[in-house]
């Protein structure tokens, strides 16, 4: 593992240990398309859960649950519903075309004091195969004691996300040179099948993903953490 990825990891248990164990460790990684926060929140997860299983043995329940904010995408039928729905299909990615008053609820839920009758917490998942959200598929069990969420707008200055970025404890944010990530999503979007060829990736990765970017640079609240992705894949801390 390299060195600033083991440091996060370090940092984010030993701020789990600091917790009472009635409360959980939110943990919020945002950054702009193609940065990379994706592949750092799902390391945190596996590192986090192999350490615990490593002290408390492999039967022991997982620690650490990853919600990425995917499953907050509006549904087409919500999108074609907009008084522009040509430009909520386009621009489907932006921050209006998400649930931000879903996920507040979901972290509220997830800050809530764990007890004896506390229930799994239920998020969405994104379904690329429909291209829609899939209503209740990610579980927060009560032994998750971590929670690592993950998405663009996450530590966005503007509410609804702003105060749901409020309840959470530690604050990450991924940063990446604007022509790495527009190299990476020409590359994913071809991949995916979005587009049919690289120049077609190419145009959607500037004409929607970086227009995304920008505003989440531009309004992205303080944080805790900012890790540089190199164009290598490697990580640096700023």
């Amino acid at each position: 593992m390299e060195d600033q990825v083991a440091r996060l990891v370090d940092k984010a248990w030993d701020r789990f240990l600091e917790r009472p164990p009635d409360r959980r460790l939110i943990i919020a990684i945002a950054g702009i398309p193609g940065s990379g926060k994706t592949t750092l929140a799902s390391v945190l997860t596996k590192a986090l859960n192999t350490r615990h299983a490593a002290l408390h043995g492999p039967g022991a329940p997982p620690v650490t649950a990853f919600v990425p904010m995917d499953g907050y995408h509006l549904t087409r039928a919500q999108l074609s519903a907009m008084p522009d729905p040509a430009n909520a299909h386009a621009r489907r990615g932006a921050e209006f075309t998400f649930d931000g008053a879903g996920f507040l609820r979901l972290v509220r839920a997830l800050r809530e004091p764990l007890g004896p009758a506390t229930a799994d917490v239920l998020a969405p998942s994104f379904d690329h195969a429909v291209k829609d959200p899939k209503e209740d598929d990610i579980a927060v069990h009560p032994t998750h004691r971590i929670v690592v969420l993950e998405g663009l707008y996450v530590l966005l200055d503007q509410e609804p996300w702003r105060s749901a970025a409020a309840l959470t404890d530690e604050r990450w944010f991924v940063e990446v040179n604007f022509s790495v990530a527009r190299r990476r999503l020409a590359r994913r979007h071809l991949a995916a099948g979005i587009v049919a060829d690289l120049e077609a990736g190419d145009q959607r990765a500037v004409g929607s993903d970086l227009v995304n970017g920008e505003q989440i640079v531009r309004l992205r609240l303080p944080v805790d953490e900012v890790v540089t992705s190199r164009e290598d894949g490697r990580w640096v801390h700023e």
